[in-house]
């Protein structure tokens, strides 16, 4: 028989209102894909985001591209995920989606984990940072205490008193921050008084200083500040990846920008050779798509994989960061399960 991809919507709901420089959200879609073939069943996921261009319409348009001739080439994994790939250009979350699930199910054939599959010699990874999205102090302190063992925050930065928000989080902690800024700094020279008043702040890094685009500016604001900066949104591909070596000092690469674990990993070696540091992070996902990423954690100097624990419906069980804590076992596949949600 041929080889099934099948798909379906899932709201997920969060545990606490989620905002950042971009706004604010309670609810966010995901796209659960499954790739079945001779009984085993792989999963993929894909998170959409509309920074990206990406939808749950988008999504579900691209995977109805994947017809009986393209899937037929699954067995080639380079060839059936280069003709997904050119089906479209962007589309990166429903890209990564393929990728995963295809991973996933041959992982499962081989009783193979997918760190295993990429040549990976030991499954210990940096641990995990934990998001503290804006909010108000009393929510704040009930973010942090959930955060528990957790040994290093990411707090998201780039709105309007957004100072007071992180003077808030330390009044309640002393635990390193990540910085993230989503772009919010619209200018060097608001991004560089920030960087400033950061320097005594107990801030490991920051992300994404200033909107993507401007690599210049970012060169600018890394000779005036011994805080290392982070590419994010600046990074999609390795096109982009080229353009603003030099310029940060990091980049962070998700599977849901990139396509999917085969892109990411490459993306992993390319900025290695650039001497850039990497962070494997992730958007708003269930245990699929954190799973999948934490198949490339133990190549990373950082890791920001929480994006589960701040879900209240994950559908699914897998790695997870536990106390910031990535154990990835040998489980086959990516580790991913259905749980109960």
């Amino acid at each position: 028989m041929m080889p099934e991809l099948t798909w379906s919507v899932v709201d997920l709901r969060l545990r606490h209102i989620f905002t950042i420089a971009r706004g604010s959200r309670t609810v966010v879609p995901t796209v659960l894909v499954r790739f079945t073939h001779d009984g085993v069943t792989g999963y993929g996921e894909a998170s959409p985001l509309a920074r990206y261009g990406e939808s749950v319409a988008t999504i579900a348009a691209f995977l109805g591209r994947i017809n009986s001739s393209v899937i037929a080439d699954f067995a080639d994994p380079d060839a059936f995920l280069d003709l997904v790939g050119a089906l479209a250009p962007g589309n990166g979350s429903a890209k990564a989606a393929v990728d995963i699930a295809l991973h996933d199910w041959i992982g499962k054939r081989t009783d193979t984990p997918v760190w295993k599959y990429f040549g990976i010699e030991r499954p210990e990874a940096p641990p995990s940072s934990i998001t503290i999205g804006i909010d108000e102090p009393d929510v704040v302190e009930r973010k942090l205490e959930e955060a528990g063992a957790f040994a290093t925050l990411k707090v998201k930065m780039g709105m309007p008193g957004d100072r007071d928000f992180l003077l808030t989080v330390r009044k309640f902690t002393t635990k390193p921050i990540r910085v993230d800024a989503n772009e919010g700094w619209r200018t060097r020279e608001e991004a560089i008084d920030h960087l400033r008043w950061l320097a005594g702040m107990g801030v490991e890094l920051v992300e994404q200083p200033l909107p993507a685009g401007d690599p210049e500016g970012i060169a600018w604001l890394r000779e005036r500040t011994e805080i290392p900066l982070y590419a994010d949104e600046d990074i999609l591909g390795y096109p982009d990846l080229v353009r603003v070596a030099g310029a940060y000092d990091g980049v962070n690469i998700k599977l849901m920008k990139s396509g999917g674990l085969r892109e990411a990993r490459r993306l992993i070696g390319a900025a290695r050779n650039l001497g850039l540091k990497i962070m494997i992070g992730c958007m708003i996902e269930t245990s699929v798509g954190i799973s999948a990423a934490a198949q490339l954690a133990p190549l990373a100097d950082a890791t920001d994989l929480d994006g589960a624990l701040l879900v209240l419906n994950d559908p699914f069980e897998g790695v997870v960061a536990q106390d910031g804590q990535i154990h990835l076992g040998d489980f086959a596949g990516i580790g991913a399960r259905p749980g109960v949600a």
